[in-house]
C-alpha cells in the first residue's frame, strides 16, 4: 500500500513504528517518484526536527559497539528519553547485500516501547554510513526521539562521517595485547568527544587503568575539538551494566557546555552545509548522466583517467567544462 506524505506525517508524528519505517524506507529509495515525495516529506518536517542528541558510535569490529548501544538505550529509556538506533550494516560490494543484523543483536532493546532500530545498508557508501543516514536522523527527530545513536562498521572513513553529522562522537576501546596505542589513528582521536574502554573486569582493570593512562597523555599532545572540554576516558562493561551512567552524564555536561558556548548551533549549521554539497554533487552526477552525449563524454574521460591518458584531475576538470559548456548552449 502506498502511503500519502500527510499519512506519513500523521504517523511519524504519533510515533506509529511501521509508518516511521516505511518513511525511511521513502528516503532511501533511489527511484524518481520516491524521491520527489521524500522530499516533500523531508521540508514539511522540517520545523519538527533539531531537538534530539545525536550520539556516533564507533570503535573497531568486536568492540562491543551493538552491546554498548543496547544496554545505553535501555538506560537513556530508564531516564525517561526516546532511543532511536541507526545501525549501519556492512553491505557486499558485489550485490549490496546487506547483513542487516542489529535488530537480532538487539533483541531487549527492540522489546522496548520507547526504542526505535532502524538497521540501513551502507550499500557501498563510503565509510560505512548509508547516504541518507542524515535524512533517517530527521525523521527519527520529528518522530519525537531524544536520543538518536549511529552505530557504524567502523572501518575505513567512517569514523570521520559519523562525525559529520553527530553532536557527539565516542570511541569504543577494547583492551588488547601490546601497545593500546597501535592501530588508534590521530585522526580519530581529533575527533573523538568521549572515549569508553568497554570489556573491563577485574582481570584485566589494571591494564585498563594503563590505557587510560595512555589515552590521556596521547589526548594532552592533541589540540581539543571543544576549548574548554577535557575528553573524558571512562572504564566499564556494556554487558554488565558497568560505567554507563557515567557516559549518560559526560554526554548531557558535554551537550550543555557546547549550547552554552554557542558552539552546537554552529557545528550543525556546519553539518547542514556539507550536506548541501554532498547532495548538490548527487544531482549534478545525476543531470549530467541523464543526457546522451555527456554520457558519452563522461564516460570517454573517465576511460583517459584509467588508462592514464592524462592526469585524472585534468580529465575531471575536461568533462565538466564540456557538460558547463553544452548546458550553457542549451
Amino acid at each position: 500500500m502506498k502511503f500519502s506524505t500527510e499519512e506519513l506525517i500523521e504517523g511519524i508524528q504519533s510515533g506509529n513504528k511501521r509508518l516511521i519505517a516505511k518513511a525511511i524506507t521513502l528516503v532511501e529509495s533511489k527511484k524518481a517518484e520516491h524521491r520527489i515525495q521524500a522530499e516533500e516529506l523531508l521540508k514539511k518536517i522540517m520545523p519538527l526536527t533539531g531537538n534530539s542528541v545525536r550520539v556516533g558510535v564507533t570503535g573497531v569490529p568486536g568492540a562491543g559497539k551493538s552491546t554498548f548501544i543496547e544496554s545505553f538505550g535501555r538506560l537513556a529509556i530508564k531516564e525517561g528519553k526516546k532511543v532511536a538506533v541507526l545501525a549501519i550494516d556492512p553491505s557486499s560490494s558485489i550485490n549490496k547485500g546487506s547483513i542487516l543484523g542489529d535488530k537480532t543483536r538487539m533483541e531487549e532493546l527492540a522489546k522496548e516501547e520507547n526504542a526505535f532500530i532502524r538497521p540501513s545498508p551502507s550499500s557501498g557508501f563510503l565509510g560505512g554510513v548509508a547516504n541518507t543516514t542524515f535524512e533517517t536522523m530527521m525523521i527519527c527527530e520529528a518522530a519525537g526521539y531524544d536520543y538518536i545513536l549511529i552505530e557504524t562498521v567502523g572501518v575505513g572513513q567512517s569514523e570521520v562521517l559519523v562525525a559529520d553529522i553527530t553532536d557527539v562522537f565516542l570511541f569504543l576501546k577494547i583492551i588488547g595485547g601490546g601497545d593500546e596505542l597501535q592501530g588508534i589513528k590521530r585522526g580519530i582521536m581529533e575527533m573523538v568527544d568521549l572515549i569508553f574502554i568497554n570489556k573491563v573486569d577485574q582481570d584485566n582493570l589494571q591494564k585498563a587503568k594503563n590505557t587510560r593512562l595512555e589515552l590521556k597523555r596521547a589526548l594532552d599532545f592533541i589540540p581539543p575539538k571543544e576549548k574548554e572540554w577535557k575528553i573524558p576516558v571512562l572504564l566499564g562493561s556494556a554487558l554488565h551494566n558497568e560505567g554507563l551512567k557515567d557516559i549518560y552524564d559526560k554526554i548531557s555536561e558535554f551537550i550543555d557546555l557546547k549550547k552554552k558556548t554557542g558552539r552546537f548551533e554552529e557545528v550543525r549549521v556546519q553539518q547542514a552545509e556539507k550536506r548541501f554539497e554532498y547532495w548538490v554533487q548527487e544531482y549534478v552526477l545525476s543531470l549530467m548522466k541523464r543526457n546522451n552525449e555527456v554520457e558519452e563524454a563522461y564516460f570517454m574521460h573517465k576511460k583517459n583517467a584509467s588508462e592514464m591518458v592524462s592526469n585524472p584531475s585534468t580529465e575531471a576538470k575536461l568533462f565538466v567544462e564540456k557538460f558547463l559548456s553544452d548546458r550553457n548552449k542549451g
